[in-house]
This record gives structure tokens, C-alpha cells and sequence, in this order.
């Protein structure tokens, strides 16, 4: 008869090669996006700068292969993608989620990823909050607050101390409301009038009507990028509105480099706060931006949705490697923490308090370079953190 020892070590013998396949096992990640209808280019940046980062790295992270289970939003409609995250937690057994365009996403996942310990990493989902659903959040992309609060900053040191605000009626257009109204009246400012419309709103004629009975000496607009900053161009343009000496402040969502060619010249000399432009002067940028010509064909820009699942992929990787491979939500999160490294959008670090990003927000101006519209950078406010959550 064996001993009680040899069959102790008998059933603990094939845990050291099952160990040892989980090592090896691909980390299974969940992307909730949107890659269908009016804001399908918002999932294909994110890809775009996946494959990148992956392409530098030998399809690996840490050292280990990387499986993706994707599911499209088509949108923001919260319940979608918390059924989604339902599914990739429940059934996927996915190990880490990303992704999160829309903020109504971020806050619809961050209970089930709460519950689940899933370490997750937003690749774009702007609104102030976000990181405080949930422990089992970073964001290595921007909020909308900590854009639009040098904006105004900006607008006040060149003597602009009139403004007028539009924005779209949801979490990050009242977020950008309320962090450009704060940093513009508490610089000695006056805010002359507000007007919110719907999100996806393609009719801006009485927003436009009551600009003009104002008659600010601004005015500062948010929209999510795409067709609504094109649409409000145009009318603005149209309107003859600049005629009577209001000038016109957004931030960078109104020209990102993924619809600037298509917004067309409505668009020139627009002064736009934001975290990335492609013509970013940077070695990082500079590569960043020929390997995405390279592999998607020079027709297409890289956007900030690029560059921020680039930095995505890059802050999984090194967490990884300070857990030593632990994916272990707690773990994660804590690996997460104060993580500084160098993006194509320049230095960026994940606050340690609020595991938010932490970076520079430049301001552009709109112009034509070699027949081409681009966001030229010439200021520059560094090491910036979310008004929202800690004053600077």
C-alpha cells in the first residue's frame, strides 16, 4: 500500500506543468467599442493602435501572446455594453477589459467589473467620474475636464475674458461645461450665455440664433469627434456669425486628425485644447506615426484614439511585468499605479490617488501645411491632472 506522503505527492505532481500552461496561456482581453455606424472610426483607430504597439513588441505583452474578443456598441447605449461586459466576464473569462469610447459605457461595465475584480484600462471614455465607479479602472486617455480647464486658462492669459458656452447634452459635454466655466470665472472671467443640445444634434440654427443676440466676445463649444463639430462648423461659417467679432474655442474632439480632411477649410484657424496631434514633433510620434502609414496606408491619420489604445496596450504591458505576470485584479490595479512612460503624445503618467492619466494639453490652431489641414501645436500646459478630482 503507498503511503499517505506518496499520494499526496502523486496528486500534487501535475500541478507544476498546469502551472506552468497558465503562465504561458495568451492574456485574454475584452474590448468593448464602437465599430459600426456614425462613430465606427472610433473602433478602428483603437485597432489601429493596438496592432501597432503589438507590431514593435513581437505579438506579445510581457512576454506573453494576447488574445481579443471584441464586441461592437455600435454607439452609446450603456445596456449594450453592460451586457457585454456580462458576457466577456461570464463566458469569455477574459482577463483584463479595455476599450470604452463612450463614457455611458465606462460607468455601465464598472459595477460588473467591480464584482468580477477585472482590471480594466480606458482607451477613451472622457467623462470626469469614470475612475471613481469603480477600483478596477485606469484611464490612459484624457477627461474632457482636464482639456477644456486650460482652455479657458489660455483664453484668459490672451485677454479673452467673455465667453459664451455650447455643448452636447451628456456626462462629458456638462463636464466640459463645467470645468471651462470654473477656470474662466475663476481667472476674472464672464460667462455670457449657455446652450446645450442633443447629442447628435445636426441643427444648431437656434443655438446660433441666440448666440447672436448675446453677441459674446467668444464662444468655447464641446462635441464628441465626429460628424457634430463638422456640422457645427459649417453652419457656424454660414451663419456670419465671425463677422461680428465672436471668436470661435473648442476642444481637440472638433478637430481630430481622423475627420480634419473632411471637415474641409470650415475648420481653419480654429484654437482647439487638446492631448495629441499627429504632427506632434516627437522621435516616439515621428515612428508612431510612419508605421501607421506604413500599415494602414498614408490616406489615413492616426487619432487620438489610436495613440491612447497604443498607451493602453503599453500600460497592460508594463503592469504585467511589475506582477510578473499575476493578472490577478488587485495586483493589477496596484501595478497600474504610478506608471510613467513616454508616449507619441509626449510623457504620461497614471496618478497613483486616482489612477487617472496625467499629462501635457497643448493648443492648436488649425491651419494648412503642405496643402493639408493640421493641428499645429504652439502652447502648452504640462503635467496636467483632472480638475475634477484634485485642484491644480
Amino acid at each position: 500500500m503507498p503511503s499517505r506522503r506518496q499520494i499526496l505527492s502523486a496528486l500534487a505532481a501535475p500541478a507544476l506543468p498546469l502551472a506552468a500552461a497558465a503562465a504561458d496561456a495568451p492574456v485574454r482581453i475584452g474590448i468593448i467599442a464602437t465599430y459600426s455606424g456614425p462613430y465606427a472610426d472610433y473602433g478602428r483607430q483603437f485597432d489601429a493602435g493596438i496592432a501597432l504597439y503589438l507590431q514593435e513588441h513581437g505579438e506579445t505583452l510581457a512576454g506573453r501572446g494576447v488574445e481579443f474578443i471584441r464586441k461592437d456598441a455600435a454607439g452609446p447605449a450603456p445596456e449594450v455594453a453592460r451586457g457585454f461586459a456580462q458576457d466577456l466576464v461570464g463566458k469569455e473569462r477574459i482577463d483584463i477589459l479595455t476599450g470604452l469610447d463612450f463614457s455611458t459605457y465606462a460607468y455601465a461595465v464598472a459595477p460588473v467589473i467591480t464584482q468580477a475584480k477585472i482590471p480594466t484600462v480606458v482607451m477613451n471614455a472622457s467623462s470626469s467620474g469614470i475612475t471613481a465607479a469603480s477600483p478596477y479602472i485606469a484611464r490612459v486617455s484624457f477627461t474632457v475636464q482636464q482639456v477644456s480647464d486650460p482652455m479657458a486658462r489660455w483664453m484668459l492669459r490672451n485677454g479673452i475674458r467673455d465667453a459664451f458656452t455650447v455643448v452636447a447634452d451628456f456626462t462629458s459635454g456638462i463636464d466640459a461645461e463645467t470645468a471651462f466655466a470654473a477656470a474662466f470665472i475663476g481667472g476674472g472671467g464672464t460667462i455670457a450665455g449657455q446652450f446645450r443640445v442633443t447629442l447628435d444634434s445636426s441643427d444648431f440654427a437656434a443655438c446660433i440664433q441666440r448666440i447672436r443676440q448675446v453677441r459674446p466676445r467668444s464662444v468655447f463649444f464641446f462635441f464628441p469627434a465626429g460628424a457634430m463639430p463638422m456640422a457645427f462648423l459649417k453652419a457656424w461659417k454660414q451663419s456670419g456669425v465671425e463677422e461680428l467679432g465672436v471668436r470661435l474655442f473648442a476642444t481637440g474632439d472638433a478637430t481630430s486628425d481622423a475627420y480634419l480632411e473632411a471637415t474641409g477649410d470650415v475648420a481653419l484657424g480654429l484654437i482647439t485644447s487638446h492631448h495629441y496631434s499627429y504632427t506632434h514633433v516627437s522621435p516616439k510620434n515621428q515612428k508612431f506615426v510612419a508605421d501607421f502609414a506604413a500599415r494602414f496606408g498614408r490616406e489615413r491619420r492616426p487619432s487620438y484614439f489610436a495613440v491612447t489604445a497604443y498607451d493602453a496596450m503599453a500600460a497592460i504591458d508594463l503592469a504585467l511585468k511589475r506582477t510578473r505576470g499575476d493578472l490577478g485584479g488587485n495586483r493589477m490595479m496596484e501595478a497600474l499605479r504610478g506608471l510613467r512612460f513616454e508616449s507619441p503624445r509626449g510623457p504620461i503618467e497614471i496618478d497613483p490617488a486616482t489612477r487617472d492619466i496625467v499629462q501635457t494639453v497643448y493648443i492648436r490652431k488649425v491651419e494648412k501645411v503642405e496643402g493639408k489641414l493640421v493641428n499645429v501645436e504652439f502652447d502648452r500646459f504640462e503635467r496636467v491632472k483632472d480638475p475634477g478630482k484634485q485642484a491644480r
